[in-house]
């Protein structure tokens, strides 16, 4: 039997996995790229490192590489003999009532052994199958490695969404405030205007109900801003407190969409390699089962002294020692070793299928991360134009309010309208940096 050689599946990557006209024109690929290099904000930055630093997730992912080293090493040294050696005592005697010890005329006896002994065995990789086991186990090491990769990477993203969250939460914060203070002013106007009989308690209701509006979502707002900070505490490994930020202003992404070939996943996606690696453990292991079916060679031995008196135990004639040399084959328990073989053959193809979904996925979210962040320019500018449509229906319509000439309810649709218009630019806005740390992530989040 020959022992079949891992190759990776031709039918998973293709050039067709992302779904843009950007056709790449050389390898390179955003994902290689630092995590620095995009995140520039050292205050961000700082929060980075120190999330990567004290994650509880990451230090466990350390702990399962750790754990995948020891087995590794336990496979290499499957090659070498087994020994074993120490001194022995036995103590002997017989049941007068069994029959050896009925026709013992004189009574019990009693025996006395000792000895010093060394026992060795050896077997031999004659089908690879300890070979297989090695590689099984390197490929779950690595496969380790690159689990721990992407929990870094995925803390790298997680930890600057909810920063530049924060950010927009602060920015919406503002612009409630203003808003507050605007419908403030507006609300002693409009008092006056029912003083002076233009308007009606209807209106000044109305006016005081559009402020209580904006003071519930600044409650919200100041709710979301305190879990965000929870959250990113949680993050760093630290307990929950006040998290220091920069402002959304001074956020600067500079992404350059080089996408580089799909091929690209399987270098620079460590949850790709990981799924990749497990496919390979897989493999290995299953070529173990199949070497299960032919003999396996075992030389065993032993040696050392033995006697029944411990004053000659150091003599020459209490030497001892054998050899045995076995070629076993397995005939009556096949099934089981059937049964073995069937399973692994059942958790390669499953390996398979996570591999192959696993890039399907890693294709998709680069796709979607592109498309919404190359809608996000054009969303935005025309969410601004709505605004300011908005903010002029406004102050028009207070004008004409002023002189008698409009209803204020349309005062109160503009002012809401204004409000929500602005509220969207900040989250479309937020949506943008999210795709472009969506899209950084996607495409391997460049933990090399």
């Amino acid at each position: 039997m020959t022992r079949e050689k891992y190759e990776r599946p031709k039918e998973v990557v293709n050039e067709n996995l992302f779904r843009t006209d950007l056709l790449p024109k050389d390898s390179a690929s955003l994902g290689t790229v630092s995590w620095k290099e995009i995140f520039t904000d050292p205050v961000l930055q700082k929060h980075i490192s120190t999330a990567l630093e004290n994650n509880l997730d990451v230090r466990v992912a350390l702990q399962n590489i750790a754990a995948a080293d020891s087995y590794l090493k336990q496979s290499k040294a499957a090659y070498l003999p087994t020994l074993s050696a120490g001194p022995n005592y036995t103590f002997q005697t017989q049941s007068l009532n069994s029959q050896s010890g009925q026709l013992l005329n004189n009574g019990r006896t009693y025996r006395n052994q000792f000895d010093v002994s060394a026992n060795i065995g050896w077997e031999a990789d004659i089908w690879g199958k300890l070979r297989s086991q090695e590689k099984a186990e390197f490929a779950n090491y690595l496969g380790t490695v690159s689990a721990h990769q992407a929990v870094k990477s995925d803390l790298v993203a997680s930890v600057a969404s909810a920063y530049y969250q924060l950010l927009i939460l602060d920015d919406q914060k503002r612009i409630i405030n203003e808003t507050i203070n605007l419908r403030n002013k507006n609300l002693e106007t409009t008092k006056a205007l029912k003083d002076a009989g233009t308007l009606t308690e209807v209106a000044v209701q109305q006016s005081e109900a559009l402020v209580f509006n904006a003071q519930s979502l600044l409650i919200n707002i100041d709710v979301q801003i305190s879990l965000l900070e929870n959250t990113i505490s949680l993050l760093m490994g630290e307990s929950s407190h006040a998290i220091e930020r920069n402002t959304i202003d001074a956020q600067k992404m500079p992404i350059n969409l080089k996408l580089g070939y799909a091929a690209n996943l399987l270098e620079n996606r460590p949850d790709v390699k990981a799924a990749e690696y497990r496919l390979i453990n897989a493999f290995e292991l299953t070529n173990a089962a199949k070497a299960n079916f032919y003999p396996t060679l075992r030389l065993t031995g032993s040696g050392g002294i033995s006697s029944g008196d411990i004053d000659q135990l150091f003599s020459a004639s209490s030497l001892f020692a054998n050899v045995v040399a076995g070629l076993a084959q397995p005939i009556l328990n096949k099934r089981q070793i059937k049964t073995q073989y069937e399973v692994s053959l059942a958790q390669k193809e499953i390996a398979y299928l996570n591999f192959r979904k696993s890039v399907l996925t890693a294709g998709k979210e680069v796709s979607d991360a592109l498309k919404v962040y190359e809608s996000q320019d054009g969303f935005i500018n025309l969410k601004k134009k709505e605004m300011n449509a908005y903010k002029n229906s406004v102050n028009y319509s207070q004008e004409l309010v002023n002189y008698g000439l409009a209803n204020y309810l349309e005062v109160i649709n503009a002012s809401v309208n204004q409000l929500n218009a602005e509220l969207n630019i900040s989250n479309a806005e937020y949506s943008k940096l999210d795709a472009g740390i969506e899209l950084y992530r996607a495409l391997g989040g460049g933990w090399r």
